[in-house]
């Protein structure tokens, strides 16, 4: 079910600032209460698929434990994508509840 999904769910999972892939990972299983857990082999192609298109950049820091790693933002590419991609989910969801949301259909 995350096909098609997956680059939206990252955009959202980055939206509160920057983040290096694991935490991203760790957010986007937070957040979906545990439904969505990525394999980092899922998850290094998407960000590398949302930096190509402009939707996101990414820089190589050093934290104080030492170990070196790429941390990811959104650009303001990637800020009026995810808001574009957020209405399409709304109408789209919408759209999939009224038809299985457990609302019985009209005789």
């Amino acid at each position: 079910m995350l096909k098609g999904h997956l680059d939206t769910i990252v955009l959202a999972a980055l939206e509160a600032g920057p983040a290096h892939g694991y935490a991203v990972i760790e957010a986007i299983r937070s957040r979906s209460d545990e439904t969505f857990d990525l394999p980092e082999g899922t998850l290094y192609p998407a960000l590398h698929r949302l930096e190509a298109a402009g939707l996101l950049q990414s820089e190589w820091t050093v934290p104080p434990t030492g170990r070196k790693r790429r941390v990811y933002a959104l650009t303001p590419a990637g800020r009026d994508a995810l808001a574009k991609r957020r209405t399409v989910w709304e109408r789209f969801s919408q759209g999939v509840n009224a038809i299985v949301g457990g609302r019985p259909w009209p005789a």
